[in-house]
């Protein structure tokens, strides 16, 4: 007998034959039921098809059915009033923006941080134009560096921004880039909008989907009063309702709304009819670092110590310790497109600044100004060669041209004489301390500096000091919310600047 472990003993009586008459009958019992089986699943695909085929038919002659939109309920009309304030106490967002479709569509790819507020994006995409490149925006001013070479899909702009070839900007509103930018700092407010018009029919609830894994729903109204202006808001349009409330043009933007009262997508049109979508990461949401133009990078302002307001105090004697005079460099965004750059010199002991100005789009064409003790005076004067190839930052010419049609005033005429007249008199009495923040530490010239704000008769200066106590720079703040920076570096000043008549003197402090 087999006693192998993988077969089990045969009962008695069992032989071969028994063995084939009984694989025999087994093998006749299962092939009428592997052909019943066959049979059956070959009716279920008839059946199911004939049924697919008929619902086919009964739809070819029928609308296939849409999502009902219907009034909004008070909980979403409170959640939509909400939105805004919970995007302003999140205080920053990534952003993914596209303006646009096809060829000309623009994408906006980086962060905004609602608290400052600060826009940092990089620009791309087919349409994108002379706009592409890096931006930084406020709600008041827009600076670009322009990259015209740069790839068609933007990527996230670097966390610490170039520091060279930005300028200030002044898109058309209402489109494009400056639509966008209004869009995005109107996605945030610091209070709830009123609910009551939402819940009595002023939104609709569209539907209902899922973004980075939340359920959301999509709202539609317009919850910004209409625009005093279509070029300075988005698309708002209150149009007329229906009985239901329903907006007859359906024009209204679209919100995507987690249960939280969070936006997580908006899509609208701007002024122009252009079609934009923002979607908002609160995942990725880093602290944007503004460029110089827009302030530097954020700091921790705080009262100054008793030993940096001693420094401040000893400012005035520093400047003027040896030779009491600088080279200068500027760089003044001024008004809403004004970029200007120039180089020079300025003297405390004798009270003079001098220097060669330009708009960086018209390099063609030079203005020299002057500061001292008689006033202001301007004179515009044609670019030679050698000017011309020393780009922005060139150098007045020496001596002073006397008839080159110099026009005289009392008192500064815009903010770069301002800024002139601010630098001269750092030599004078010294900042109240009362007035004085410090800002941040910051490094210039690669020494570490100290940034000091101080607001002195209407105006807000910055001092970068080092800890010797020398001026690096000076900032002023521009009525158009930038700051205008001159740059000192201490070394003589050239013969022919302060007539030989006249004898040096500590300027006169003001007021």
């Amino acid at each position: 007998m087999d006693t192998s472990p993988d077969q089990p003993p045969r009962p008695p009586g069992a032989g071969p034959g028994r063995r084939r008459a009984g694989h025999h009958r087994h093998a006749a019992a299962r092939g009428p039921s592997g052909r019943r089986r066959i049979t059956l699943v070959a009716l279920v695909v008839v059946a199911v098809t004939a049924a697919a085929t008929l619902v086919a038919g009964l739809l070819a002659g029928t609308q296939a059915p849409t999502a009902t939109t219907r009034a909004l309920t008070d909980e979403e009309a409170e959640r939509l009033a909400a939105v805004r304030v919970g995007t302003y106490r999140d205080v920053r967002a990534g952003v993914r923006v596209a303006v646009g479709t096809g060829a000309g569509r623009t994408d906006l790819v980086g962060w905004v941080d609602w608290s400052r507020p600060l826009a940092y994006l990089d620009v791309g995409g087919p349409g994108a134009g002379q706009d592409r490149g890096l931006v930084q925006a406020t709600p008041s001013a827009v600076v670009q560096r322009p990259d015209p070479a740069a790839i068609v899909t933007p990527a996230r702009p670097p966390l610490v921004p170039p520091g060279d070839r930005w300028r200030l900007r002044n898109p058309p509103p209402g489109r494009g880039l400056a639509g966008a930018l209004t869009v995005l700092f109107a996605l945030a407010a610091d209070r709830p909008a009123p609910a009551a018009p939402l819940r009595a029919g002023a939104g609709r609830w569209l539907g209902r989907e899922t973004l980075g894994g939340d359920p959301v729903d999509i709202l539609q109204a317009a919850l910004w009063p209409p625009p005093a202006s279509a070029a300075t808001a988005p698309t708002t349009t209150t149009s007329a309702t229906a009985p239901d409330g329903r907006p007859a043009d359906d024009a209204d933007p679209r919100w995507w709304v987690d249960r939280d009262a969070r936006l997580r997508r908006w899509s609208g049109r701007l002024a122009d009819g252009t079609p934009i979508t923002v979607d908002l990461d609160r995942v990725d949401r880093p602290t944007p670092w503004p460029v110089d133009a827009l302030g530097g990078r954020p700091g921790l302002p705080r009262a100054a110590t008793d030993e940096e307001t001693a420094r401040l105090g000893r400012l005035a004697t520093r400047l003027r310790a040896g030779t009491g005079s600088a080279a200068v460099t500027v760089s003044a965004p001024l008004g809403s497109a004004a970029n200007l750059r120039g180089g020079g010199w300025l003297s405390w002991s004798a009270g003079v600044a001098y220097l060669s100005v330009a708009e960086l789009d018209t390099l063609g064409r030079r203005t020299l100004r002057r500061r001292d003790r008689a006033g202001f005076a301007r004179a515009d004067v044609p670019v030679g060669p050698h000017t011309a190839a020393a780009g922005p930052s060139a150098t007045p010419p020496l001596p002073l041209p006397t008839g080159a049609g110099w026009r005289l005033a009392g008192q500064p005429v815009d903010e770069l004489d301002a800024l002139l007249d601010a630098a001269v008199r750092a030599a004078g009495p010294a900042p109240d301390a009362t007035t004085t923040v410090h800002v941040r530490s910051d490094q210039r010239a690669g020494r570490p500096v100290d940034v000091f704000e101080v607001r002195r008769q209407g105006q807000r200066l910055r001092y970068w000091l080092d800890r010797s106590g020398f001026l690096h720079r000076l900032e002023l703040r521009t009525t158009g919310g930038l700051w205008a920076q001159l740059e000192l570096t201490p070394g003589p000043l050239p013969a022919g600047i302060v007539p030989a008549h006249r004898k040096p003197s500590p300027p006169t402090p003001r007021g």
